[in-house]
């Protein structure tokens, strides 16, 4: 037993694994009843519910030990590279996610034989299911358990290999026997433990004789610099690759798990659960102010006061001489300061990291399964398959997908490298995900063309280290968008039939749907006024208001804890104001059928 931690600890460890594992046998007889109930819940998920479940899924073991890494090397502003995501977040809100309640469809993968049509469609739906539910998806996981394999070498003693057998054998127990519903009610347990242990956390980090309290760690001349909630704009480098590029570029123009321009992933998945589009938007909503406002504040802090005790990587390994040099980052700087905690709390802590852990995991889980077996196995292989077999595919799914990212994660560098890959893989496809639902020539071609072109520029700067991150990063999106593009024009477009039945189902609005309505209308097929309604003007309004009002709380936040009063005070209000106003338009958006 390592010596930081006492039976109580282990007692709290071992009684939160005890309460997954029976969530996880309560959830499993109605689970079992059919592959809608087991990846969809029956689809009458209430938006509170949703909501918790898609904090918690983001709320991964390795998200604080990525805002540590940020933090560390390019202070708060750093965080711009996710923050950006807020607007295609708000976009998804306000736009996206009537348009997939609509759908109907059990995964965003069968989305693709909804809207296209021909071979195309089929390939699309086949390859991407195994190319995102299992390549794509094992990279994510393994990212996840990198860190969980970090977390548990620095404050448990355990080997790699212990890590993946008692973290992640509970977690595919869970999962595979209670399925979403399992899913979704241990996320919302996870969420709270994980929150709670993080403010703890923070709070016992400023308590650290190196830091000495708020005032201090504030006034430090090694933290000053690093506090800007903006980039230094005379380094134009560092603002270029912090702040101008994901503002500018990277939302829209990047796929990324959980804020897909768009919609799509488990996102996705979660709104198709939804009671109606009401709670979809509702969910989404929640989603995004809990995400980018009320969690980050707690990292921030303890990676703000790793840098007062463990200044450099050579204090963190000198620190833990136990643990793999080759694995030594700046992101073990989170797992390090929590090692400080006293006997019940570190217990606490560790298992909101824990926590944090496994309800990334499980809807990783869940939902590449989901791909596997609807969009694969259901569609290819054996269309004939009763909902149990489904259910036991999907069992067997969640088993190899969870050795083949244990695997995968002993090759990753960091949290942060992992991320830069998927932003690279992702490259140029966000601006397609997009437009697909407004504009009626996309096909799968375009898809096809931009998927395989941002896979393989990624690949090639795999090798290639002459341009830096920013620099990969738009020429993946600027060539991959051109391909794309470019395709979409040459090409023509899915069959007139399958678009209309799309058109009418959806409801998109008129805008980049002319030619299809003409072509309803030319046929004896009405299209209603109403259909005609775009969701746009309203949900790009909604979009910005929103985007202001979680900005607006999450500077608020910081400003309090920089103790500027002024300034806390101004953006509390505007905080007040845009979410005032977000209400008129949420309301005015759901009297819209």
């Amino acid at each position: 037993m390592p010596e930081n931690l006492n039976y109580i600890d282990w007692g709290i460890i071992a009684l939160y694994f005890a309460l997954s594992l029976i969530v996880g046998l309560w959830s499993s007889k109605k689970a079992s009843e059919s592959s809608t109930e087991f990846f969809l819940s029956g689809r009458g998920m209430p938006w509170w519910l949703l909501g918790f479940s898609m904090v918690a899924t983001t709320f991964s073991i390795d998200t604080p030990n990525l805002i540590s890494d940020i933090v560390r090397q390019n202070g708060v502003a750093g965080n711009w590279v996710w923050w950006a995501f807020l607007l295609t977040g708000m976009l998804t809100v306000f736009i996206y996610s009537k348009l997939w309640r609509r759908s109907q469809v059990m995964t965003d993968i069968e989305f693709y034989e909804l809207r296209y049509s021909g071979k195309g469609a089929a390939f699309l739906r086949g390859f991407r299911a195994i190319y995102l539910g299992v390549f794509f998806n094992v990279t994510i996981m393994a990212s996840v358990t990198l860190a969980a394999i970090k977390v548990g070498g620095i404050m448990l003693g355990l080997s790699p290999l212990q890590v993946i057998l008692i973290a992640g054998g509970i977690t595919v127990i869970y999962s595979s026997l209670g399925g979403l519903m399992g899913v979704l009610l241990t996320d919302f347990v996870q969420f709270i433990i994980a929150m709670i242990g993080a403010v703890i956390a923070a709070y016992i980090s400023l308590d650290h004789v190196k830091v000495g309290g708020l005032q201090n760690l504030l006034s430090n001349e090694a933290i000053k610099g690093k506090l800007s909630f903006l980039p230094d704009f005379n380094n134009w480098e560092a603002a270029l690759m912090v702040f101008i590029i994901p503002i500018a570029i990277q939302w829209w123009s990047v796929w990324y798990p959980g804020a897909e321009p768009g919609g799509g992933g488990y996102i996705a998945q979660r709104m198709l659960a939804a009671k109606d589009e009401k709670h979809a938007m509702g969910a989404t909503l929640f989603f995004n102010f809990a995400h980018y406002a009320l969690r980050p504040w707690p990292w921030i802090i303890v990676a703000l006061c790793s840098i007062l005790v463990f200044p450099t990587l050579a204090d963190i390994q000198k620190a833990f001489p136990h643990v793999d040099p080759s694995i030594i980052g700046h992101d073990m700087a989170y797992p390090a300061m929590l090692t400080y905690l006293p006997n019940g709390i570190l217990g606490i802590v560790i298992a909101s990291l824990i926590a944090a852990y496994m309800s990334t995991m499980s809807t990783s889980l869940n939902w590449g399964a989901s791909y596997i077996v609807n969009d694969f196995y259901k569609r290819f292989l054996k269309p004939e398959a009763s909902e149990k077999e489904l259910v036991r595919i999907g069992r067997y799914s969640i088993l190899v997908m969870m050795i083949l990212a244990s695997s995968f994660a002993l090759f990753l560098e960091s949290a942060l490298h992992g991320f830069n890959v998927l932003l690279q893989i992702g490259a140029g496809t966000g601006l397609l995900f997009i437009l697909r639902w407004f504009w009626y020539r996309i096909n799968p071609a375009s898809e096809i063309t931009a998927m395989i072109v941002s896979f393989i520029i990624a690949i090639v700067f795999l090798f290639v280290k002459t341009f830096n991150t920013y620099q990969q990063l738009i020429i993946g999106v600027m060539i991959t968008t051109i391909a794309w593009i470019v395709i979409t024009i040459i090409t023509k477009p899915s069959d007139m039939n399958t678009l209309v039945k799309f058109y009418k189902l959806v409801r998109p609005g008129r805008i980049g749907w002319s030619k299809v309505i003409a072509y309803a209308r030319e046929n004896g097929i009405t299209i209603s006024g109403e259909e005609q309604r775009s969701v746009l003007p309203l949900g790009i309004i909604g979009m910005l208001i929103g985007c202001i009002a979680v900005y607006s709380f999450l500077f608020a936040i910081g400003y309090w804890v920089y103790m500027q009063i002024l300034p806390a005070i101004f953006l509390t209000i505007s905080t007040a104001i845009f979410s005032i106003l977000l209400f008129f338009v949420w309301n005015k958006i759901n009297q819209t059928k």
